[in-house]
């Protein structure tokens, strides 16, 4: 059993940076891929980012491709969520995931991570 908890999530400017933290309890964290995901009003959940369990593979949505970076410590429990130059469209509820399954398997597909977060707000005023 994994519990997830994200933090950092909050109201900025656009063109303001934010770093989300998704703190994982659990002595298997470092098993897990994990994700992170949105969810604006209205819109279905979409992927945005996510990395394998050693770090060696990070993949992102096209949207936030250069702007977004996604990292790791499993020393700590923990996975970033690094966002620059935000965008209004960026504004949503921000999820982490963690998944078992083979990375490559399961990387950007919502229905196959196994645990979430109970999610952080993240709004970008223009």
């Amino acid at each position: 059993q994994v519990q997830l908890v994200e933090s950092g999530g909050g109201l900025v400017q656009a063109g303001g940076s934010l770093r989300l933290s998704c703190a994982a309890s659990g002595r298997t964290f470092s098993s897990y891929a994990m994700g992170w995901f949105r969810q604006a009003p209205g819109k279905e959940r979409e992927f945005v980012a996510a990395i394998s369990w050693s770090g060696g593979n990070t993949d992102y949505a096209d949207s936030v491709k250069g702007r977004f970076t996604i990292s790791r410590d499993n020393a700590k429990n923990t996975v970033y969520l690094q966002m620059n130059s935000l965008k209004p469209e960026d504004t949503a509820v921000y999820y982490c995931a963690a998944g078992s399954a083979p990375y490559t398997v399961i990387y950007l597909r919502a229905r196959a991570y196994d645990y979430w977060g109970q999610g952080t707000q993240v709004t970008i005023s223009s």
